[in-house]
């Protein structure tokens, strides 16, 4: 291990689930380019095929990393280390992401960073040039998306707390099977949203689980049966529309009542937050984000939400935790790791990380 300085720009590389990404980000942490390719052939089966992302990673990657340096006007050599997220995820994609950029960095010679997957979202946030105000630490991290519904205590570059999280369906899996439920197709959380504007948000009488309860833990199976029973009477197909519309606007209140209320119990136990921030592909739902928004009114605190291509999956936030970690281990005047030996994980709880300079 060697103390490592970086110099040259960083080229990440993010296939966790779904999207294939690259990104290139100097050493300050602007974005010279970035690819994101979603794949399209998931909607026909309804949701995400594991064995069916992993291989298209596998075709799309080496034109994306192509496209990415075309776009940045650099050379491959130009580029000072690499890095992709390691997990957690589709260990398929994890697999062709994390060894693409292994093989890179091998190649010439270059320093490789396992990132992991929720910390790159963590720390979306902190990006330069996103919002006028610095993001310090402590602040209150709600990650909401497809796989993961927390609410985590960021105090500092891999030190992390948990503070509550999802003891069923996450809020993005929710989304999705309600808007089957109503025949939306897939990925349902948008199309929801959408039709939701159409309806009335208190016409139909849904639980809020876990409302009120101490703690900051979420739960949407109940909510996800309630809805299936107001379904039930008229069968999907023959579901009208203004009906289906009330649905998705009562649900997707339930929905944000309740991201509210975790939230509010989650800064009780970090009364020293300095910020709310959301992050997450549900991030870009619009009601939510004014929920939450209201809340951090409330509280006093600043309500952080990145831009909604920041939202979603992305390489750029890949390398940006990568130079997190490269500074901070530079502060701590802590040797980096070389990441080539760390194995894909399709589950990497943040509760692992180590801060810099806590251990060698």
């Amino acid at each position: 291990m060697a103390i490592f300085s970086l110099t040259s720009p960083i080229l990440a590389i993010e296939t966790t689930c779904d999207e294939t990404a690259c990104a290139i980000l100097s050493p300050e942490g602007a974005i010279l380019a970035e690819t994101v390719h979603t794949q399209s052939g998931h909607a026909a089966l309804g949701g995400v095929v594991p064995e069916i992302a992993a291989r298209a990673h596998l075709a799309l990657l080496p034109d994306i990393v192509a496209e990415t340096l075309e776009k940045s006007g650099l050379a491959l050599a130009e580029i000072g280390a690499f890095a992709a997220c390691t997990g957690p995820g589709l260990i398929g994609g994890l697999i062709v992401g994390s060894n693409y950029a292994k093989g890179l960095a091998v190649a010439l010679d270059r320093p490789f960073l396992a990132v992991n997957h929720i910390e790159a979202h963590a720390l979306t946030a902190r990006l330069p040039g996103l919002f006028a105000h610095d993001i310090k630490f402590p602040y209150l991290l709600l990650l909401v998306s497809g796989g993961h519904c927390q609410c985590i205590a960021v105090k500092g570059i891999g030190n992390y707390e948990k503070l509550g999280g999802t003891i069923d369906d996450a809020a993005g899996e929710a989304f999705d099977k309600v808007a089957k439920m109503l025949g939306l197709g897939w990925p349902g959380g948008p199309a929801l949203e959408k039709l939701a504007r159409e309806g009335r948000s208190d016409a139909v009488a849904l639980p809020r689980p876990l409302m009120g309860r101490e703690g900051c833990d979420f739960s949407f199976s109940g909510l996800k049966t309630a809805v299936a029973r107001q379904i039930a009477p008229y069968g999907m197909e023959a579901l009208p529309r203004p009906v289906a519309a009330d649905i998705a606007a009562s649900f997707q209140r339930c929905v944000c009542d309740v991201m509210a209320d975790r939230a509010r119990h989650a800064l009780a136990l970090l009364p020293e937050a300095q910020s709310l921030v959301v992050a997450g592909g549900v991030a870009a739902n619009g009601a939510i984000r004014t929920a939450l928004e209201a809340l951090a009114g409330e509280a006093g605190i600043p309500f952080v939400a990145p831009p909604l291509r920041f939202c979603t999956d992305n390489a750029v936030m890949v390398g940006w935790a990568a130079l997190e970690t490269i500074r901070a281990c530079q502060g701590a005047g802590q040797a980096l790791e070389d990441g080539i030996p760390t194995a894909p994980r399709p589950r990497w709880p943040l509760t692992e990380m180590v801060p810099p300079g806590n251990a060698m």
